[in-house]
């Protein structure tokens, strides 16, 4: 039985609108909320519910916030502010197992990430600390989630960032054992894809052992395992391979491998290591077809041309002026700075073997180069090629190659003339330095070369203040002219602006920190500032630069002599004489030493070196005689004396030793000898008296000619030998101190005077040498 359902007549929209507008025609809305007949046709209007009643569900417009419990009359609330402040959020269980392992896990990223910022900063250390503990934890890591959940939810990619940053730590720190072993243990897992790659880094290892037999099996089973299509990849591998077979002398293996990398992607690695290789086996047509291809190898750099504003537009100007020195621009620089590199190195390396001469082998690199991109480089092959010159000591050809310059551009001219003006510098024709020196200012001011070549034509001259003046302007064009700044050194050294020189080299220092240049100047600067412990200071800072530095060692020696420590200053003139003993200062000090300090068998050796350096100065040799003589040798001291008046027979003080000698042992020689020295010292009366009448004529270039060979031609009644080389007191001896100087006036006795030494009752010494204040007797001559 049906029921009969009451329905609220449905009202056409038109009709509505209709008396809507009849009733209120100008649509007043200030008192919409008191208008009746307004808000019921609101009420009823939306949906064409009917005013009372249940409502029909809305469930198309429910997601945007209306819900089926909302009753008519509500206020409009589409987010649902109504219903009050969300709920809190659960709060995290950090006690869980997964939270731990997220954890862990994050902390395992952290220590990867430092160890990679601390090998980037240099801190080799703490990066293998950090990748050992980030291994540490992983392993923990793994564990932690085998016991949780499956092994397949393992994160493999974390466990091979691990292990692989823990390897290139270990090889960063030279720890190539552990490396290889880190690298083993990913290669050998099947779970990690491409893992094979990583025996490149393996072969890496084995080339810095030189174990290059191994390094090539690795290399080449990288090679199997990477695909065809990576070429790049390959490529570098075969670069390495052919390197490895270059170490090991297999020069056939790596033209194979580098002729294969220039037919697949020719590069300037390759180019310059296939012609190495030919080099080695000495093949000169193959070289000239490799120089060639070098040459041929595209840069891909963009033309200069390109940074040339072709309008005056305000902002294309400024979009090329930010570009041209951007970083893209500095890597086409450096680019092309390592090709003409490559291609200097490896014509100055072929040119003097691929053709009979060297000259003609630097005339075919020119002529190539000539007709490639490289136009600059032919011009400065030429400056090469006159340099080869110079290293074969052939100056004139060097000199007429850099002539050949003097009518090109600027750039070369200078450089041209710079050579030249170096070159005539070096065998002292200041004036043809000079002008050259100008000629490379003239074409190019900003020539730091030309400029310090100029300071140094000035500096010979005497000119301190000029010279020193273009080694300033040397600076100002290029700030690190050491050459310039060594020199205005030495300037301010001339001119005894010693501060400033010392502020010099102590900036040069800063650059070139083990120079030993630099660092002796800077002790000679100390040591004219009176200042002898901060010399030695930096005289030991030279000695550790330059050990075997004899100049040096002798230096020092002389300062700690001069501070009163013998014995340190014989450590280092020792030294000294061992590295270089032909040091007439360093044999003169240390037999002096030993003279002083009476120990005169060791004096004896350098005074025999120092014979032997001069030959011609009889005062060493005499020196040596004394010695045996002090030491109580008299028969060598005879012997030696005879040897050296065979050498020097107009010798006086010769005479006079052996006349003594002879006359204590009793030998008969005692006449002859005591003969020629009267006729000596009766020649010398005569030469006096010569003298002082003015007539001496050729009797004084007789007596130049004899000081010059070492010969004592003359001399008062009173004068003696050395006082250094006086003899030793002794009981029964005769030769208490019976050596005077010679009368030569170029001669001085290095020893300097002797100590005297306290005399005693038990034994009364001689002070003064018997035959040197008095004359021989008559008996003593021939009848």
């Amino acid at each position: 039985m049906m029921q009969n359902v009451h329905l609220a007549p449905e009202t056409d929209e038109d009709d509505l609108y209709s008396g809507y507008n009849d009733y209120n025609p100008t649509y007043d809305t200030e008192e919409l909320e008191n208008d009746t007949a307004f808000q019921q046709a609101v009420r009823t209007s939306h949906g064409r519910r009917p005013p009372d009643g249940v409502t029909r569900p809305m469930t198309a417009v429910r997601a945007a916030g209306f819900t089926k419990a909302a009753l008519r009359g509500s206020a409009f609330d589409p987010l649902g502010q109504s219903r009050g402040p969300a709920p809190p959020l659960e709060a995290k269980n950090e006690d869980s197992p997964e939270e731990k392992i997220r954890q862990l896990e994050k902390k395992v990223n952290e220590l990867v990430e430092e160890s990679c910022v601390a090998n980037s900063c240099g801190d080799l250390k703490l990066a293998l600390e950090k990748a050992k503990d980030a291994g540490r934890k992983e392993r923990v890591l793994v564990r932690q989630r085998e016991q949780i959940t499956s092994p397949e939810n393992i994160n493999l990619d974390l466990t091979y960032s691990v292990l692989f940053n823990l390897a290139s730590q270990y090889s960063a720190n030279e720890m190539y054992a552990e490396a290889l072993n880190t690298y083993q243990v990913i290669v050998k897992n099947k779970m990690f894809s491409n893992a094979g790659r990583l025996k490149v880094n393996m072969g890496n290892i084995y080339l810095k052992q030189r174990n290059y037999s191994k390094a090539i099996k690795f290399y080449r089973m990288a090679l199997d395992q990477i695909p065809s299509v990576h070429k790049e990849m390959r490529i570098k591998i075969m670069q390495n391979i052919g390197v490895t077979f270059i170490k090991t002398g297999q020069y056939s293996d790596a033209i194979n491998s580098f002729e294969h990398i220039m037919s697949m992607a020719p590069s300037l690695k390759a180019g310059f290591n296939l012609i190495l290789s030919y080099f080695a086996v000495g093949d000169r047509e193959k070289m000239k077809k490799a120089f060639q291809r070098l040459i041929a190898v595209p840069l891909e750099i963009d033309e200069d041309d390109k940074y040339i504003s072709p309008s005056d537009d305000p902002h294309t100007n400024l979009v090329i002026e930010a570009i041209k020195n951007d970083h893209l621009r500095q890597m086409e620089r450096e680019r092309k700075a390592t090709a003409e590199k490559y291609i200097m190195t490896a014509a100055k390396l072929i040119a003097p073997v691929i053709e009979a001469s060297f000259a003609v082998g630097y005339d075919w690199c020119v002529e190539v180069v000539k007709a490639s991109q490289y136009v600059e480089l032919a011009n400065d092959l030429e400056i090469n090629k006159a340099i080869t010159y110079l290293r074969q000591k052939d100056f004139n050809q060097a000199v007429e190659t850099l002539k050949m310059f003097e009518k090109k551009d600027s750039r070369v001219k200078s450089a041209a003339a710079t050579n030249l003006s170096f070159l005539y510098f070096l065998e002292n024709e200041f004036a043809q330095a000079s002008s050259y020196a100008d000629l490379a200012v003239n074409s190019d001011r900003y020539n730091p070369s030309a400029l310090t070549n100029k300071g140094n034509t000035v500096f010979a001259n005497g000119d301190y203040e000029k010279a020193a003046e273009f080694y300033k302007e040397a600076l100002r064009n290029d700030s690190s002219c050491t050459e310039a700044l060594y020199n205005i050194g030495l300037a301010y050294k001339k001119l005894n602006r010693l501060d400033e020189a010392l502020d010099c080299f102590l900036k040069l220092h800063a650059i070139l920190r083990n120079s030993a240049q630099v660092l002796y100047q800077i002790a000679s600067v100390y040591e004219l500032m009176d200042d002898p412990s901060q010399a030695m200071e930096w005289l030991m800072q030279l000695i550790s630069v330059a050990p075997t530095d004899s100049r040096a060692l002798s230096k020092l020696g002389g300062l700690h002599d001069s501070e009163g420590d013998k014995s340190q200053a014989l450590q280092y003139y020792y030294e000294s004489y061992r590295y270089f003993p032909s040091n007439i200062e360093v044999i003169e000090w240390l037999g002096a030493y030993y003279i002083d300090t009476q120990f005169c068998e060791k004096a004896i050796q350098y005074f025999e070196r120092a014979s032997l350096i001069q030959p011609t100065q009889v005062k060493w040799q005499l020196m040596v005689a004394s010695c045996f003589r002090r030491s109580g040798n008299y028969q060598k001291a005879l012997d030696t004396y005879k040897d050296i008046h065979r050498k020097f027979p107009e010798n006086v003080e010769c005479l006079r030793f052996l006349v003594r000698l002879c006359t204590d042992i009793g030998l008969k020689e005692v006449q002859e000898y005591a003969t020629k020295l009267k006729r000596l010292e009766k020649m010398k009366e005569i030469r006096e008296q010569r003298t002082k009448s003015g007539r001496d004529g050729s009797g004084g270039s007789r007596s130049r000619r004899e000081g010059s060979a070492g010969s004592d031609s003359g001399g008062s009644k009173g004068e003696r030998l050395s006082a250094q080389l006086r003899a030793l007191p002794g009981a029964g001896e005769p030769y208490e101190s019976c050596s005077s100087k010679e009368l030569d006036a170029s001669y001085v006795d290095p020893l300097g005077p002797q100590i005297e030494r306290p005399k005693t009752a038990a034994k009364k010494r001689v002070d003064e040498d018997d035959f040197a204040d008095e004359e021989l007797g008559d008996d003593l001559l021939p009848e």
